[in-house]
Order: structure tokens, then sequence, then C-alpha cells
């Protein structure tokens, strides 16, 4: 379904299903994460359900808390940022120990061509968030590096949750992987 102008990069609460036929393949960049094969043919055979609170606290400041969830309701590894480009630690239970950060940024500040190209009026206008994660230098044995963006997008006529990804390691000398992931609006 399409998500209603409502739900835009300023406010992206709500259920979001990953459209498996409309998003790019992201088995490369999970192998290269340090994902075992077992474990990438089990998310290729689920889809992942976004259900995603975005809210300002009282210092002002974004965050955008997801819980993820694979189908049949199986609850997977959260996904929590706060967007005030400090960086955050993590022990995640797929990719092992991470750090990240993220923020709000206009459109014509993104620097990669894949990450700013395609979005709707409203997230140029508002912007998109930056996501940034890396593998924690000193606590993981795979190197590597994932720069995403977030908004909306027309996608085969409708107006759709997408994420842009620029994924790069140390492990892959022939440039970066680019992926779309797009999302189908479930409602809130």
């Amino acid at each position: 379904m399409a998500a209603p102008p409502s739900v835009s990069s300023k406010d992206m609460s709500g259920r979001f299903v990953m459209n498996k036929t409309l998003s790019d393949s992201t088995d490369e960049i999970l192998r290269l994460q340090g994902v075992s094969w077992f474990k990438r043919r089990a998310i290729a055979m689920f889809t992942l359900t976004l259900v995603t609170r975005h809210y300002t606290d009282d210092a002002g400041v974004e965050h955008i808390d997801i819980a993820q969830i694979l189908s049949g309701g199986i609850p997977a590894t959260d996904e929590n940022r706060t967007l005030d480009f400090q960086e955050h630690d993590e022990d995640d239970d797929v990719f092992g120990a991470v750090v990240g950060h993220s923020r709000r940024i206009a459109v014509r500040d993104v620097t990669d061509p894949f990450l700013k190209e395609g979005w709707t009026t409203d997230t140029i206008e508002h912007g998109v968030v930056l996501a940034v994660a890396w593998s924690h230098p000193e606590r993981n044995r795979y190197k590597w590096r994932a720069e995403q963006t977030w908004g909306f997008e027309v996608v085969n006529g409708e107006r759709r949750y997408v994420r842009h990804v620029k994924f790069t390691s140390s492990d892959k000398k022939d440039g970066p992987i680019h992926a779309r992931l797009v999302y189908d609006y479930e409602g809130n």
C-alpha cells in the first residue's frame, strides 16, 4: 500500500513491510558483514516488517525507534536511531559489535549521487535521515561501513518508504555496493 502524505521523513511512524520484489538483494552485503550462509538463507525466507516510532524528546532531539519483526511474528534486532550525529556503540545479534551515528541532512548536502537521487518533493523539503554504521574497529573482525539515506520515493506509481544503502568493505576491492530497499506502508 502507498504511504500517505502524512507519513514523511519528518514523521516515519507506522508499519512498513519490505517489498522483496522491488528491493535489491542484500545477500552480498550480509556476507561481507560476516553473516553465515545459513543465517542469510533464513533471512531471505522471511519477510521483514518495521514498526516505527518517530518522535522528538524534551531536549528537541529526534529519535526513530524501530522494532523489526520477521514473518510469523518472530522478533528481530531492534534498530533505534538518535538523530544527534553522536557515535553510539551496539552489540547487534546479527552484525556483532557496531558503531553508528545518525542525523537529518538536506538532500543537497548528501555527497554520494546514489544516496541523494529519487526522493519525493516532501523528502527533499524536509531532508533525509542519514544513518551510518560501521564495524567496531577493535571488537569486530569484519571491516565494513554502511551509509544509508531514508525517505520516500514514488516506486511503480506509489509513494513508498525507501532506504538507499552504500556499503563498503575491506574484503571488496572493486568499489561499493549500492542497494535500494523498498517498503510497503501497512498503516500505524
